[in-house]
């Protein structure tokens, strides 16, 4: 992953850094009589993976505290309301019942609150879909929740559905308002609950080939000392972004080092980068903000600011001392984020690195006006392999399905981009090189087409994407990413070389090893 050097033959180790590189005789000279030799076997060796859109802590609690009926084990909603019932069966009166992982695309189409009202009207229900932007509640949920009748659009871009006439559907639009459900109906973790489900959760992605996870806008500055001693203990890195609303408390930690590079928290393998804010909502949903109007509806879904909100929150972070990562699903939230940019910084492309988050829909001209302005996006290639179809045939159209997640047009325009999995949002256990090989082949999972050939990548670009782009895009690319000498010796281990494997059974390689700091965590 080395520009100029993107394969050796060898590779030395001492102190948890990489002290050497090349030809085995290169490497060899540097070997004494305490040196170790390990023989890969003709496995192929990799700087160790990164996701730099993982919602760690998130996806350790929603795996813990809520029922899975997600499209992994119930292909249909048929099957997941069968799931719900069994549950109803188990569970006293009055109690809660949280649902998780819900695909309203892959199984089935949305839950309605008479729906949810037949399996309980005694128990409050509430179900969260996978795409992490909406969920739908039972009568007895909204009266719990508080949701009065005459409850508008939330502060940040919350709000909740309603019928023809006007009532309550049960659908639950964005996080302002999931939360008004969230934080009565899932238990609050203890310190001890919330460590255990996360170590759980690293261990599962070192499995997978992952070395460090970055999670965005989702962890409270609070729990930065538990996790920081938490990493020390863990089979990979963790890394963070605040959101926007935690500006204040976010000024404890600019003194840890300057904007564009991570801020690590000392005696820990955990850091901070950047802060996050949400433009818009979910395709899937139909929510996020588009200049065209959805294939089969006159909406264009819905921007969470105005303009001058916008600048208000960007020209916030940066003063603060951070860099701004936005959520940007639509084509019309990556231009309002991006003209916020412009106006806070000017002609000038800012000295830290910007980020644009999915860029789902982005369009050519806009990728061209991110590198103008410094920014870089990040992409989830998940939405190739579990909604392509969908996004062609219902959603957007074949032109406009052609075009999502541009990672291709990225790379021909000469910007840095990566590749993350958003989870909890993808419903399916980490995997890195699923991430990969959907950014070679952009084949989708449902019927097996190929959305945008001409957009697919080198096995060797996708790898960049989930190394050495997204080392540099959570602020550790001086520290992670290639296998260079003076950089961690975090390394990831495949049975079988991507370069020469299928390229549409590239998810499927066994990662034999992970190793974090010159030290084996996983094989």
């Amino acid at each position: 992953m080395t520009p100029g050097h993107p394969r050796a033959e060898a590779i030395a180790l001492r102190g948890g850094k990489i002290q050497g590189v090349g030809s085995t005789e290169e490497v060899m000279a540097q070997a004494d009589s305490s040196t170790r030799l390990v023989d890969l076997q003709g496995r192929t060796l990799l700087p160790g993976l990164i996701d730099p859109h993982n919602h760690t802590v998130l996806s350790s609690l929603f795996d813990s505290l809520l029922i899975n009926i997600g499209f992994a084990t119930y292909k249909t909603k048929s099957d997941a309301l069968s799931a719900m019932r069994t549950q109803v069966a188990k569970t006293p009166d009055g109690e809660w019942l949280t649902f998780g992982f819900y695909d309203n695309l892959l199984q089935g189409g949305d839950w309605s609150m008479t729906e949810l009202d037949a399996v309980s009207n005694t128990r409050p229900i509430f179900v969260q879909y996978v795409n992490g932007h909406v969920g739908a509640a039972n009568s007895v949920a909204f009266e719990r929740a508080g949701i009065a009748p005459d409850t508008g659009m939330l502060p940040g871009g919350g709000y909740f559905g309603r019928d023809a006439d006007g009532r309550f559907n049960g659908l639950i639009y964005n996080q302002p308002a999931l939360l008004r459900f969230l934080d009565i109906a899932v238990p609050k973790p203890t310190p001890a609950s919330l460590a255990k489900a996360v170590r759980t959760y690293a261990g599962t992605a070192a499995a997978a080939g992952l070395t460090a996870l970055h999670e965005p806008g989702t962890v409270k500055p609070e729990w930065v000392g538990m996790l920081a001693d938490l990493s020390n203990s863990l089979p990979v890195r963790l890394s963070a972004s605040f959101s926007t609303d935690m500006l204040e408390a976010s000024r404890n930690f600019t003194a840890l080092g300057p904007s564009h590079l991570a801020r690590r928290i000392p005696n820990s393998r955990f850091s901070l980068f950047g802060m996050k804010l949400w433009a818009d909502g979910s395709n899937q949903a139909e929510t996020a903000a588009q200049t065209q109007p959805y294939l089969n509806s006159d909406s264009r879904g819905t921007q969470s600011y105005t303009q001058s909100q916008m600048v208000q929150l960007c020209q916030g972070v940066k003063d603060a001392g951070w860099t701004i990562l936005s959520h940007c699903q639509g084509d019309a939230a990556v231009d309002e984020y991006l003209d916020a940019i412009e106006t806070v910084y000017g002609e000038n492309p800012p000295s830290g690195l910007n980020r644009v988050e999915h860029a789902t829909m982005a369009r050519r001209d806009q990728i061209e006006r991110m590198k103008r302005l410094g920014c870089e996006p990040t992409f989830m290639s998940d939405f190739i392999y579990l909604y392509g179809q969908a996004y062609r045939d219902k959603i957007f159209g074949p032109a406009r399905a052609e075009f999502m997640v541009p990672i291709g047009a990225a790379a021909e325009l000469g910007i840095g981009y990566s590749m993350h999995s958003d989870n909890p949002a993808s419903g399916l256990p980490p995997n890195p090189l699923r991430l990969v090989q959907t950014a070679v082949t952009r084949r989708c999972m449902t019927d097996d087409s190929v959305l945008g050939p001409d957009l697919r990548l080198t096995v060797d670009a996708a790898l960049r994407g989930v190394t050495s782009y997204a080392a540099r895009q959570i602020g550790l690319g001086e520290a992670l990413g290639t296998l260079e000498t003076g950089k961690e010796a975090d390394l990831t281990l495949l049975e079988e070389d991507p370069h020469t494997t299928d390229p549409d059974k590239i998810s499927a390689i066994t990662v034999s090893e992970t190793w974090l700091a010159g030290e084996k965590k996983f094989g």
